[in-house]
């Protein structure tokens, strides 16, 4: 081989490129990075709601069919939120690789498309309810960022891996240096800043201090928990419900932060006297005990969404009275801080023997922030998603043939009473238990009259009444156990229940949609020797 042929050998193997796809995947990547850590700071310093992953998510659960909703709850749970999170960060993520591929093959085309991006999670955020002045700083001043990241990186790419074959080995080395440098300080820059706006939007908040602070008046009325209310059998629900066992369904990805302070009440529509009220304004009327079990309409047969609690609060037929609702009203739209709205008939909220209340207390304590704070509704016998309406900000008095609620056209019925039902907690499916005595017990509710029986049946032999717990009252749900002879094998357990009105619960199997699952709950259970 001459001297020549090996200078050109050596001239090859210096300057043999890499491909140039992945790198510009990495440059799409780091630059919606870059966008959203500059959004986060700046929602941090100037618009707490205008973070546009949440406000794409919020808007992703607004649209979603309610198919997927429900598949969701199903599959995730309580978790379903943070699955959306990380599915809305993963479609950013392909979409900012896509983008950064584009801008290396076409100049300015991912750019464009980024901006896209950002325009869309612009218009997310200031269409929200609650949208600030400032509400769409972060996002364009964030957008504006992530393109110039991306120009600038996938320039330092070109220069590296670009078309032009006259720079020499150490030309070429340089640029890929630079490229690397430039990205990866971006990346580490844009998670430093990212991660530093989270704690900075949490840290200085003063809402938690202001619930640790808060002393709420004393009851007047408090519940008592009857004797023999509650068994302590292994894997029975407890009457109460702990806080940090409650379940939580709601349509918010993050948990609003209302300060008691600033909140508001507001009470309009179809009333003689609109009306404005704070928090002192709440509570000074007077707080009261109540004991209420609520159930979410996503709960399946059998299903544990569903929670009972001790609520302290101010009567919500005591406010609306001040107000005035006009003669032909028949519907209460409640709105929460984010939006969301529920619709009520004026009938349960204003009926002297249904305990609807204001909550402002759970359990002992001011309502845990995920459940509430500082004010809910809590109404007996109604599903959540027509009553139970969270961070509530107001009211408007209306009819169900002139407005409708955030469920109601995605395919639920605007008016949703509890479906009477019962359950078994244990023995649970794929537990197996041993042959001899064996308490079957769970949970039965009929709001708001009570359950007055429930009954048990093992394989096809005859329907046996079980013994209730005294139960708190005809709000609240309550336990039931039976002792059963059971012998080896597997055998069907079914459980049903009556109210004291005569009813009994539905055998008829039906979905959560459009007002709430039914159908008498059947488990396997087997028995060891």
């Amino acid at each position: 081989m001459t001297t020549d042929t090996r200078a050109r050998a050596t001239d090859t193997t210096t300057t043999r490129k890499p491909h140039a796809w992945p790198w510009a995947a990495l440059a799409g990547i780091v630059a919606a990075a870059a966008l959203l850590a500059v959004a986060e700071l700046l929602a941090a310093l100037f618009a707490r709601s205008a973070s546009p992953v949440l406000a794409v998510g919020s808007f992703i659960v607004d649209i979603v069919p309610r198919p997927l909703k429900e598949l969701a709850i199903t599959l995730f749970g309580e978790s379903d939120k943070i699955a959306l999170l990380v599915g809305v960060g993963l479609g950013a993520a392909v979409a900012a690789a896509v983008a950064g591929v584009l801008e290396y093959r076409f100049r300015f085309v991912g750019a464009v498309l980024l901006g896209i991006g950002g325009i869309l999670a612009t218009a997310a955020i200031i269409t929200r309810a609650g949208a600030g002045a400032l509400s769409w700083l972060p996002p364009v001043v964030g957008t504006i960022a992530g393109v110039a990241v991306l120009v600038l990186a996938i320039g330092r790419l070109k220069r590296w891996i670009g078309p032009a074959r006259n720079r020499d080995g150490e030309t070429a080395g340089t640029d890929r240096r630079q490229f690397l440098l430039f990205t990866g300080l971006t990346a580490l820059g844009a998670v430093v800043v990212g991660v530093g706006a989270r704690v900075l939007n949490a840290t200085t908040s003063s809402v938690a201090a202001a619930r640790d602070a808060l002393r709420l008046p004393s009851p007047r009325r408090t519940v008592t928990v009857p004797d023999g209310a509650n068994w302590e059998i292994e894997g029975l629900s407890p009457i109460i419900t702990p806080n940090s066992d409650f379940y939580r369904v709601d349509t918010a990805l993050t948990v609003p932060n209302v300060d008691p302070t600033t909140w508001r009440l507001q009470i309009d529509g179809m009333v003689d006297t609109p009306i404005e009220l704070s928090f002192d304004d709440l509570v000074n009327r007077g707080l009261d005990e109540y004991g209420v079990t609520l159930t979410c309409v996503s709960n399946e047969v059998g299903g544990d969404l569903v929670g009972n609690a001790i609520w302290t609060g101010v009567p919500i037929r005591d406010i609306l009275r001040m107000a005035g609702p006009q003669a032909d009203a028949d519907m209460v739209l409640s709105e929460s801080v984010d939006g969301y709205t529920a619709s009520t008939p004026l009938s349960a909220l204003v009926d002297d023997n249904l305990d609807a209340i204001f909550a402002v207390a759970m359990n002992g304590e001011p309502l845990p922030f995920e459940h509430g704070f500082p004010v809910r509704m809590v109404v007996p016998g109604l599903y959540g998603y027509v009553s139970a309406t969270k961070w509530v900000t107001k009211l408007t008095v209306t009819r169900f043939d002139k407005d409708e609620a955030y469920w109601t056209p995605r395919g639920y019925a605007a008016q949703a009473p509890i479906k009477l039902s019962s359950r078994v907690d244990t023995p649970k499916i794929g537990t197996p238990v041993a042959a001899g005595t064996v308490t079957i017990a769970g949970m039965a509710w009929a709001q708001p009259v009570g359950v007055q029986k429930v009954e048990v049946r093992i394989d096809d032999g005859d329907w046996q009444e079980t013994q209730l717990s005294n139960p708190i009252n005809d709000q609240s749900w309550v336990q039931w156990r039976f002792d059963w002879n059971a012998e080896a094998g597997s055998h069907y357990i079914a459980v049903r229940a009556t109210d004291k009105q005569g009813n009994l619960q539905i055998e008829q199997q039906a979905p959560i949609a459009p007002d709430g699952s039914s159908g008498w709950q059947r488990t396997l259970v087997t028995v060891s020797s």
